[in-house]
């Protein structure tokens, strides 16, 4: 368990000044087998998880039992469904490689590091608007500068279905990406 202190502002009804209150939350570390799945679609104990070591993927399956994968993350990224707590997930959650990671529930009241949640609303963000606009060659660069050191990591169907394009799409693509 690693402790981390939260700091809250609350109002004193008596002076009117404004107390901090230190709150110690226990973060559970956790040992992820690479395969073990920590997340089902429709769970409601969806959580928050800090990657120390190895890469987790997030990821749906259609009616047709096609896997769409939406985000890595490797050391220092955060994974999380973004439902509310208590609502059903919409992502599967699970380990690429062994990992180490920090898992927090989601009704816990804790802040992450900003620049953590920055990052992967700004990862997002853009894979947004490139999936809605770019061709499967920018999308593919965009990859490689978003995930650069886990490029070698994954297999090639699953950076093909993050691309939103077919494995064998995904070759010519880098045939062509690496002859620019």
């Amino acid at each position: 368990m690693r402790n981390v202190i939260i700091t809250t502002k609350k109002e004193s009804l008596l002076k009117n000044k404004k107390l901090h209150i230190n709150y110690i939350v226990s973060l559970k570390r956790i040992e992820v087998k690479k395969g073990q799945i920590l997340q089902v679609k429709g769970s409601l104990n969806s959580k928050v998880y800090e990657i120390e070591s190895g890469l987790l993927r997030s990821y749906s399956i259609d009616e047709k039992g096609k896997e769409h994968i939406f985000m890595f993350a490797s050391e220092g990224w955060l994974m999380a469904d973004n439902v509310p707590f208590g609502e059903p997930s919409d992502l599967f959650i699970d380990a690429l490689e062994d990992s180490v990671v920090f898992e927090k529930s989601k009704d816990m009241k804790m802040e992450f590091h900003p620049e953590k949640l920055i990052k992967r609303l700004g990862v997002l963000q853009k894979r947004v608007i490139m999936l809605m606009s770019s061709t499967a060659i920018e999308r593919y660069e965009h990859f490689i500068a978003t995930y650069p050191n886990i490029v070698q990591r994954v297999p090639q169907k699953m950076i093909a279905s993050y691309l939103g394009i077919t494995p064998e799409a995904l070759s010519t693509v880098k045939r062509i990406a690496l002859n620019k």
